[in-house]
């Protein structure tokens, strides 16, 4: 009787494992290199999520970039995509790295400006954009909206990227260390401030970083491509080593899912975005950034789900 009763209780207790952990639910953020700002965040919020949502974990994923997060949600691999506006606008009118066909994208929250880093460093002789003709440019990974948004900036520069340079793909750890090398003459990064591999850069004894000006051209990107681009400024001491404000190019980036998520937890979401971005900004100061007036439909660039509307209008959040 005893063995019965152990053996009962025994398979009582795994079908009760068994079912709380067929309640627990996974979400995964695609975010990006290890070097850059998407993937810290990427794991700051999955730690919220984790804490406030209860039976759901989450966890970062290291890709290529907003190209290949936006891929992954669009199939239904991933749940959550950290991604630019202008790969987003590109994903659902499938132009672009995503002719194969128009992706179910939709908006969660606008996050924060990503910069375009020209970077290169003293010795290379180029103190323009003009001057990369002819040299070893790295334009981003495979999969990354930084090779769209880099293509695009030499193209307004009146250059060819592939006639008129040697160019490589890497990320922007892997640019670091080629730069480092003299592998490369100056690499194409696009991030937020500061970026950690470029403040590794910036910090290297020996190595001057200079950033190349960019917003000169800001105007013809904006003609064919739309209001998605605007001139900034990557303010001087952003980066060890860096003397001057740097006229660069931004993009906004948002938090995308499949239009199929369920709103309850889109709009869940949302509010922990929102919400926690002082606890997210622990993980990396971006975070703040994360503001409610910046919740509008013209700098997410694309619809946004039903589930962020939801909160947006519980909470008087204007966005048109």
């Amino acid at each position: 009787m005893k063995r019965l009763l152990a053996l009962t209780a025994g398979v009582a207790v795994a079908f009760s494992v068994a079912a709380a952990v067929a309640q627990t639910k996974q979400l995964s953020i695609t975010t990006g290199g290890t070097g850059g700002v998407y993937y810290p965040l990427g794991g700051g919020f999955a730690s919220i999520i984790g804490k406030n949502i209860p039976n759901t974990t989450a966890a970062a994923e290291v890709t290529g970039g907003s190209v290949a997060n936006l891929q992954l949600i669009g199939s239904g691999r991933a749940d959550i995509a950290f991604a630019q506006v202008d790969a987003s606008w590109d994903a659902i009118n499938g132009t672009d790295k995503f002719t194969s066909g128009k992706l179910p994208i939709q908006a969660l929250t606008v996050m924060y400006p990503n910069h375009m880093h020209v970077v290169t460093i003293d010795g290379t002789g180029i103190t323009k954009i003009e001057d990369i003709k002819g040299k070893r440019v790295s334009t981003g990974s495979p999969g990354s909206a930084t090779e769209v948004f880099a293509f695009r900036v030499i193209e307004a520069a009146g250059l060819d990227k592939d006639k008129d340079m040697k160019r490589e793909r890497l990320g922007v750890a892997e640019s670091v260390n080629a730069i480092k090398d003299k592998k490369i003459d100056a690499f194409f990064w696009v991030g937020g401030l500061p970026t950690a591999a470029v403040t590794d850069l910036g910090a290297t004894p020996g190595v001057k970083i200079r950033l190349i000006d960019i917003a000169q051209n800001v105007d013809k990107m904006v003609a064919k491509y739309g209001k998605i681009y605007s001139a900034t400024v990557i303010p001087k001491g952003t980066y060890g080593g860096q003397e001057t404000d740097n006229k660069n190019v931004a993009v906004w980036n948002i938090m995308a899912v499949n239009a199929s998520m369920p709103a309850d937890l889109a709009y869940q979401l949302t509010k922990l975005m929102l919400e926690k971005r002082e606890e997210l900004a622990l993980t990396h100061k971006e975070a703040l950034n994360i503001k409610v007036e910046n919740q509008t439909q013209a700098k997410a660039g694309v619809p946004f789900h039903p589930g962020a509307l939801k909160y947006f209008a519980e909470k008087g959040i204007k966005v048109d």
